[in-house]
């Protein structure tokens, strides 16, 4: 702890904070503009230099940690001229399109001008031509361009992707595509987010609206588990119908939050509906009423899953969801040897450690937000990265320190062999030791094709780490022997300090699972947003339904948070709850009134919808909803012996969606690549008697699909990439993703 003074003030920093991290914590306010809190300090603006007494020259607060007893001042006629001086440089020929540019109104250039009285200028520069690019869903005008740098930093820190880069050349520096002739990303959009002016810019958005024209409706992304922090902005389409209104852009709190291009770019995924339609409203209830069993998506809120478990409760019906029913069983089977009614880590976790080991999920496309604080992880700590999977993921090239690659089908004895590793030094119970001197290690060793070695290798990186994250993905929980998984994932938590965090697929995966007593089983004669006999569903079906970002109501993230979802477009239909209500299982006026219902369920709290807060506040602390309540329960489940581990020879597909695409509400969006086709390597070509471009025909345990094949050489091996995102309702999760397929050519090939 060191003390010393700002403004005449005792404060004190801990260990790596800087003169700014103890300034903007006791509130005093030092003007920055390239500064993010989220990424190193970039010491390019030099707006935040301040005074130190007794030190000659001005310092950067943004990157100098204070020594004891120093005195510290953040205003004066000094700082004054020369903050002034510096934005005089940056509006040297910058030019005055503050009408037409989409940052008007939200510009830190604006803002700074006007703070440090800028009304005229003593400094020119030769005008020169800097042409406009173009790079897909990012325009960037190096004309507006400040160099402020955050846009390379927050790429290459916070998302992984590198590949934004600074040319210098005095005058001439602009921005750049690295090692590419145009920008090759994952198109978060997080560069256009930072960016203080308007030279990195959406290209749908442009010209489109002012930032004072759009109402800011905060609200919880609908695309994946991760529960990010948006704002939809809203603005009515004409002047001749104010009611018709349309989500011009997705913004997010970028000095603490991050959005992936899905939850920036794919905002259009509404229903939009004329009215309602009685008739077919009366049928939809007789359907209710009669049906045996009702299957769902984890694409719901939870106020919904709760009237869905209403129904099952008075009408004893079934309710089907194969995804939160895996993810159910996984729980409940964690909890019964790690003594917890859920798992102990939260994202913040992984990026705080200093090492992280991912089994089981391709997690750059299955959870984006978690392979950025994978990225930040290795940036911030220089974490050891352990990537546990069959498949080699190019976007992880650059944050992966150890790629230890299993065979299909064998993960139950890579988490044994796993376990036994990071447990090797536990104080285990007598059962527990037993177990893991039984094991065939020679068998599970040349059945998984992972040897000795690499698990040393993470034994060593295990002896050195001050902080352990344990990533368990969707191929782990919809495993054949998911249970015994969880079983070894839970004594990890239970007798380490290893935290464990279970990645749920969907947007509400975990809430279903809490929510509903989920039955075993998919096809049943009543759907919301899933295959039945009678469907309800925002993609279509016999009757249409909102989609969530019409929705007021609550979601459960990976993080054990229940967030607030608000509407950003209105909805002129029926909803779940007119139907419940018309069965005789629902009573009140509305949706969100259930909320504080959701008290009854284990780990929730009785809270009305409108008690809870939304919003990140000044310091980054996360204020929205509130945690689920983590209970002790008995832990003390025997684990099963690894028996046999599974086969899987010859073709294999890996059902996997392509970066910015999760289900068919993603599919629908505009802006987002569709390129839904199956991707292989030449080995999987080989195999399949395929080449590159063939239009193939697929069969998967009875069902056939159509696919054009592309060879991609990041890939090794004899597996294929397959999507699913477009497939509709017919596809949900649930099942384990990689399996055995015959494949033919199709009749579209010369």
């Amino acid at each position: 702890m060191i003390n010393f003074k700002i403004n005449g003030k005792d404060v004190t920093a801990e260990k790596g904070e800087t003169i700014l991290n103890v300034a903007r914590r006791e509130g005093y306010y030092i003007p920055t503009m390239c500064y993010l809190e989220k990424t190193s300090s970039i010491a390019s603006c030099r707006l935040c230099v301040v005074d130190i007494k007794d030190v000659e020259g001005q310092i950067l607060s943004c990157q100098t940690p204070p020594t004891e007893g120093i005195e510290v001042f953040t205003d004066s006629e000094n700082l004054k001229e020369s903050r002034e001086n510096i934005m005089k440089l940056y509006d040297v020929n910058h030019p005055l399109e503050c009408g037409v540019c989409d940052k008007s109104g939200a510009c830190d250039l604006q803002n700074k001008s006007l703070e440090f009285g800028v009304t005229s200028q003593n400094f020119t520069a030769r005008e020169q031509f800097r042409k406009i690019e173009h790079w897909g869903m990012i325009n960037y005008d190096p004309n507006l361009c400040i160099m402020c740098e955050k846009c390379t930093h927050v790429c290459n820190e916070v998302i992984g992707d590198d590949a934004i880069d600074l040319k210098f050349g005095g005058y001439s520096s602009t921005i750049i595509p690295k090692n590419s002739e145009t920008l090759d990303c994952t198109y978060c959009g997080e560069c256009i987010a930072v960016c203080p002016v308007g030279a990195l810019v959406s290209s749908d958005f442009q010209y489109r609206a002012n930032a004072w024209e759009l109402e800011k409706i905060p609200s919880t992304c609908a695309h994946c588990s991760a529960g990010c922090s948006i704002n939809y902005e809203v603005k009515h389409t004409s002047i001749d119908d104010l009611g018709d209104e349309t989500i011009y852009r997705v913004t997010n709190d970028f000095e603490y939050t991050t959005l992936c291009g899905a939850g920036r770019f794919g905002y259009d995924f509404e229903n939009r509906v004329e009215g309602k339609d009685e008739a077919v409203f009366t049928k939809a209830v007789a359907a209710l009423k009669g049906a045996q069993s009702v299957s769902f998506s984890s694409m719901i809120s939870n106020e919904e899953a709760y009237l869905l478990q209403k129904l099952k409760e008075e009408k004893g019906v079934k309710l089907f969801n194969p995804d939160a029913y895996a993810f159910k069983k996984f729980l409940n089977a964690f909890a019964s040897t790690s003594g917890k009614s859920l798992y102990s880590a939260k994202m913040e976790d992984v990026a705080a450690s200093d090492q992280v080991i991912v089994i089981g999920s391709r997690i750059s496309t299955d959870n984006p937000q978690v392979r950025y604080h994978l990225t930040m992880a290795n940036k911030r700590n220089k974490a050891k990265i352990t990537y546990m999977h069959p498949m080699e993921d190019s976007l992880l090239q650059a944050t992966v320190t150890q790629f230890a690659k299993y065979e299909v089908g064998t993960e139950e004895g890579v988490m044994a062999m796993l376990a036994q590793t990071l447990l090797s030094d536990a104080d285990l119970s007598d059962n527990a030791k037993q177990y893991f001197s039984d094991l065939d290690e020679g068998y599970l060793s040349a059945e998984t094709n992972i040897g000795e070695e690499e698990f040393a290798s993470i034994a060593k990186a295990r002896i050195r780490a001050k902080k352990t994250t344990l990533v368990l993905g969707q191929d782990l929980y919809t495993h054949a022997k998911a249970e015994n998984i969880a079983k070894m994932a839970g004594l990890v938590e239970k007798y380490t300090d290893i935290k464990v965090l279970v990645v749920p697929a969907e947007v509400n995966t975990l809430g279903a699972a809490l929510i509903c007593d989920l039955d075993e089983g998919s096809k049943a004669d009543f759907g919301y947003n899933a295959q039945a006999e009678f469907v309800i569903s925002a993609q279509g079906g016999d009757l249409a339904m909102p989609a969530l970002n019409q929705q007021e109501g609550t979601v459960t993230s990976i993080d054990k948070k229940v967030l607030v979802m608000n509407v950003a477009l209105p909805y002129k239909g029926y909803t779940l709850l007119d139907l419940c209500t018309a069965a005789g299982v629902a009573s009140k006026r509305y949706t969100i009134d259930y909320t504080q219902e959701l008290g009854a369920v284990a780990g929730f709290q009785t809270i009305k919808f409108d008690d809870l807060e939304n919003f990140i506040d000044r310091f980054g602390n996360d204020k929205r909803g509130y945690d689920l309540e983590v209970a002790d329960v008995a832990g003390e489940a025997a684990v099963d012996s690894v028996d046999e581990l599974p086969e899987f020879n010859g073709t294999i597909i890996y059902q996997s969606n392509p970066v910015l695409q999760f289900n068919a509400f993603t599919a629908k969006t505009k802006q987002l690549n569709d390129d839904a086709v199956l991707r292989g390597s030449s080995q999987f070509a080989t195999a399949a008697k395929i080449a590159d471009g063939d239009v193939v025909v697929i069969d998967i345990n009875g069902t056939t699909i159509e696919r054009k094949f592309v060879l991609d050489e990041t890939l090794k091996g004899t597996i294929a990439l397959h999507p699913t995102f477009d497939m509709g309702l017919g596809v949900m999760p649930g099942a384990y993703r990689f399996g055995k397929v015959n494949i033919s050519k199709g009749k579209g090939n010369e």
